[in-house]
């Protein structure tokens, strides 16, 4: 048994008789995250889907953003559940189910003729098994030594918007060239692949997963406020951040893009977000807390307060990508603080909770924002909330406490 940062390790061990080095095996755990973390970040490319559902199946931006956050809250459930999961089943066969039940979501999402079709598929089973999946491989990676943690983790955090950058296109050229129904079907093929392949990819990795199921870390002693700060600041970063991610090319069109141009601008918006996580994860290997959570906020604010000011649709590009910017960098500075304040064993447990944040806020904003629309035909009054809540979240990330390994 050998230890890292004071914790026991179990499988050192055996994957050293087994010629896996620490870079290798965090290398195929890295290689897990992003086989099936990518297919399952098309969830950040929902807006896509926007219109042809509308058509198709005759229901409003309401309630497509219902299914959304519905998504969003099963698919929190999921990483919540996680950390309960892995105590008993390997990893890697909760990759393989996360990647069939995702699949299988899908496959009911493109077979779906309404409203509730649609939240059993895409808002429950899709959601359920991309939540599990998402703690287990963060996780994973982070039982194996590493430096440049924060670096580590805004990657595995990017994957998600990447996934979204990489499927705008895609899915936007077999929408025109097949429809929704047989786009939603592939997709879940690619899901389904994702799942097996990241599951042998955490086999070969021989991680075991020594993460902690008892009271979460934020109900420590001495934890609590820092918990209750960092959740906070995620939530209202988030809460900007998800209307534009799941909202980007509806948003766009209603300030007068063409469809080129919402594609365009979506797929660049995802691009930069999933840059800002890295960035985010790099930022606070190498300055304060507080400096970087705060700086997001600020850009966020400035692209809200942009397209208040110039609300034309080649304006708009710019300013919803410094909005998912800052949302961006808060979720990459989140992910690189639990690794700084709490043990890696913990690392799992403590990330699922404050994605409840991410699920609050996917429930708040976005759902307010589409119900605005339908009776506005406008984002302007959405833009202007988003700004307040940047605002409110800038004046947080104030109080968070400066870089310190907590024990």
């Amino acid at each position: 048994m050998a230890e890292f940062d004071g914790v026991p390790r179990h499988d050192g061990d055996a994957a050293a008789g087994l010629g896996l080095t620490p870079r290798r095996r965090i290398a195929l755990a890295v290689a897990a995250a992003t086989v099936l973390n990518l297919p399952f970040g098309t969830i950040y490319a929902f807006s896509v889907f926007l219109r042809p559902m509308e058509q198709l199946l005759g229901v409003g931006r309401t309630e497509l953003s219902l299914v959304f956050g519905i998504a969003t809250v099963t698919l929190t459930l999921g990483m919540n559940a996680a950390p309960r999961l892995y105590q008993t089943v390997p990893p890697a066969i909760l990759l393989l189910a996360s990647g069939g039940a995702g699949a299988l979501g899908l496959a009911l999402t493109a077979f779906a003729g309404g409203f509730v079709e649609l939240v059993v598929g895409y808002g429950v089973l899709f959601g359920l098994g991309a939540g599990i999946a998402f703690t287990v491989v963060q996780q994973s990676a982070n039982q194996v030594p590493v430096g440049n943690r924060g670096l580590l983790n805004g990657y595995i955090v990017s994957l998600y918007p990447l996934g979204a950058m990489i499927g705008v296109p895609l899915l936007g050229a077999s929408l025109a060239a097949w429809g929704l129904r047989a786009t939603i079907g592939l997709l879940a093929a690619v899901v389904l692949a994702g799942g097996i392949a990241a599951a042998l990819l955490l086999r070969l990795a021989r991680i075991v997963v020594n993460g902690a199921a008892e009271a979460p870390a934020a109900e420590e002693a001495g934890h609590r406020a820092l918990f209750a700060k960092l959740f906070t600041v995620f939530l209202f970063a988030a809460a900007a951040g998800l209307t534009v991610m799941s909202q980007a090319a509806g948003i766009l069109q209603a300030y007068g893009g063409a469809t080129a141009l919402a594609l365009g601008g979506t797929t660049f918006i995802t691009g930069a977000i999933a840059a800002a996580r890295i960035g985010g994860g790099w930022l606070a290997d190498r300055f304060a807390v507080p400096r970087v959570a705060v700086g997001a906020h600020l850009c966020s604010l400035a692209g809200a307060l942009l397209l208040v000011a110039w609300p034309e649709p080649l304006v708009a590009v710019p300013a919803l990508a410094m909005i998912g910017m800052g949302y961006g960098f808060v979720s990459g500075l989140t992910a690189a603080a639990i690794a700084q304040y709490w043990q890696p064993t913990r690392f799992g447990l403590v990330s699922s909770r404050l994605y409840i944040a991410w699920c609050a806020a996917a429930l708040t904003l976005p759902v307010l924002a589409g119900w605005l629309y339908d009776r506005t035909h406008s984002y302007d009054a959405a833009v202007l909330v988003a700004a307040g809540v940047n605002i409110a979240g800038a004046l947080v990330a104030a109080r968070l406490p400066a870089n310190e390994r907590r024990k």
